[in-house]
This record gives structure tokens, sequence and C-alpha cells, in this order.
């Protein structure tokens, strides 16, 4: 190891210095209930598609650590992954390594056909992470999800994972979800939501409010779409009614707004970026009319 990555790595954990916080940031944090326990959940957690799947590569693992602690320390505590997200829940788990022990609520996913190797994939993630257990275990991508809801179940019952969930992305496989959340009543469910695709809102969102289904909003940036949008215009006046000092607090609480969502989840892979997220955790929220001046503003913007 070179003397800069040495260097680097002895002072992981407290370099990053936090700006200060806005008056209204001083408040507790936006949290939901998860209807099938009661239990409180923080409106905004992380995701780690593309963002965290960084190899071996320590100068890039040392910023990732960097944005997991700004997570915590803003009072984050679901971070999404996957087996499909490469090298992802291995770099999870060395960030977590380094950090003292946080409030986390793991979530990850089984992405595989049949038990067996449905098994054996859980296990590899609980150990990459060095969790004892994972909170929340969804299907990704409705993949053999009957094949692996028995397993699931028998693993809930035997205190192996707290949640079960199934999950699709990038506004796929709706009817398929639908079905799903019919035949079976899931602690989670995970599909897209923002503000440039509300396709869920017809269906899925009241179906989840309706069955009692905590729903977890991925992409809520679109993929980051939704700053192209934006580029060189600034945030309206008007939000500051909702304390809002970024587009991405205008986007993310658009999303956590709504009634049936109790949580959304964006990727990042820089830690500015990550502070400017968390502070969506913070202050008013949009009701109903803010929300369609919201979604009526953007709009204007295409």
């Amino acid at each position: 190891m070179n003397r800069k990555r040495r260097q680097l790595l002895q002072g992981l954990g407290l370099a990053l210095c936090l700006p200060a916080l806005p008056a209204w940031a001083a408040t507790a944090p936006i949290r939901k209930t998860i209807p099938s326990s009661g239990e409180l959940l923080p409106v905004i957690g992380m995701g780690t598609w593309i963002t965290f799947d960084v190899g071996g590569d320590l100068i890039s693992r040392a910023e990732r650590l960097k944005v997991l602690q700004a997570f915590f320390e803003r009072g984050g505590t679901l971070i999404d992954s996957s087996p499909m997200y490469a090298s992802s829940e291995d770099v999870i788990g060395w960030c977590l390594k380094r950090l003292p022990p946080q409030p986390l609520f793991a979530a990850t996913k089984v992405w595989t056909w049949g038990r067996a190797l449905g098994l054996r994939q859980m296990e590899a993630s609980r150990r990459f992470w060095t969790v004892p257990r994972f909170d929340l275990m969804q299907v990704h991508n409705l993949l053999d999800w009957e094949t692996h809801l028995e397993t699931l179940q028998a693993m809930k019952a035997e205190g192996r994972i707290r949640y079960i969930g199934i999950t699709t992305s990038h506004g796929r496989r709706h009817e398929e979800l639908e079905a799903a959340m019919r035949a079976f009543r899931f602690d989670f469910v995970q599909f897209t939501y923002n503000l440039d695709d509300r396709e869920a809102e017809a269906r899925l969102l009241p179906l989840a409010a309706e069955r009692g289904i905590a729903v977890l909003a991925n992409r809520p940036f679109q993929g980051g779409n939704l700053f192209g949008r934006v580029r060189g215009k600034p945030l309206p006046a008007w939000a500051r009614e909702i304390d809002c000092e970024n587009w991405a607090q205008f986007f993310l609480k658009f999303v956590v707004s709504h009634p049936a969502v109790t949580c959304a989840i964006p990727a990042t892979s820089k830690p500015a970026h990550m502070q400017e997220n968390m502070g969506a955790l913070y202050g008013r929220l949009p009701d109903a009319a803010m929300r369609q001046r919201m979604a009526r503003y953007f709009a204007a913007l295409s």
C-alpha cells in the first residue's frame, strides 16, 4: 500500500466535517409507521445501486465511508442493497466495520432461482454486511417470488429476518407486482415513484395503503434525470414553506409526503449530496395542495 493510501485509511471516519444545520433541522427527524408492526422508520433511507459498486478501490471505498457517515449522522437508518449490485454489499460491510455501532435498518434482496440458491445467496449477503440478521429481506424484481416467499416466512418465524418484501423498479411489471400484493400481505413493497414517474399513484400506492404494506420508493431522482430538468433553474421561493433548500429536498419531500410512502431510498456517491438528501428528513412536509403545486411547477419546466 502506498503512503497516500495508508494516510487516507488512517483517517477514515474522522475526516468528514458536516456543515451547520439550519434551525428547523434541530427538530426530530420525520418518521413514518411500518403498518405491520407499528415500528417507526425515518422517511429518508439510502440506496446503493451503482454508487457503492466500487470493488476493492480504497480511495473510492473511503469516499463511500464518508457518505455513510453523513447518512448516519443526519439520522438515517435504512440502507437498501442487493446481490445484483456487484460489490455493493461487500463495500457496505467494509464501511460498517469502520464506523461506530449505528442504529441500522439493514435491507437487501434475494435474486436467484430456487430455494437452495436463495438460502446460499442470503447467507452470503449477511456475511458481506457483517450483520447478525437482516431487518428486511426482499424478493428482487419478483424473481421466483413464490418459492422464496415460503423460505422467507420460515426465516421470519425463526427470527432470522424481521420483515418480508418484494420489489420492482423502473416502472416495470406493475401488474405482476399488484397480483403478488393481493396474494400475500408483504410487510414491504418497493417500486419506482418520483415527480416524473407517478404511475404508482393509480393502483400500487392505494393498494399498499389498503393492504397495510410499507412502501420503499426507489429511483426518487429518476436515476438523476430530474436534476437535468432543473439545471440552471432556481428553486421556487415558495419551497421555503416546506423547508427545502435545494432541488434534492424538493424531489424527496414530494415522494415521502405521499400518505402511502414510508421511505425513499436515493443513492449517491458524494458526501455533500448525502448531506443535501438528508435535509429532507427534517422540517415540514407538503400537504395535498402543496403537492399539487409542486407537480404543476415541475411539469411546467419540461
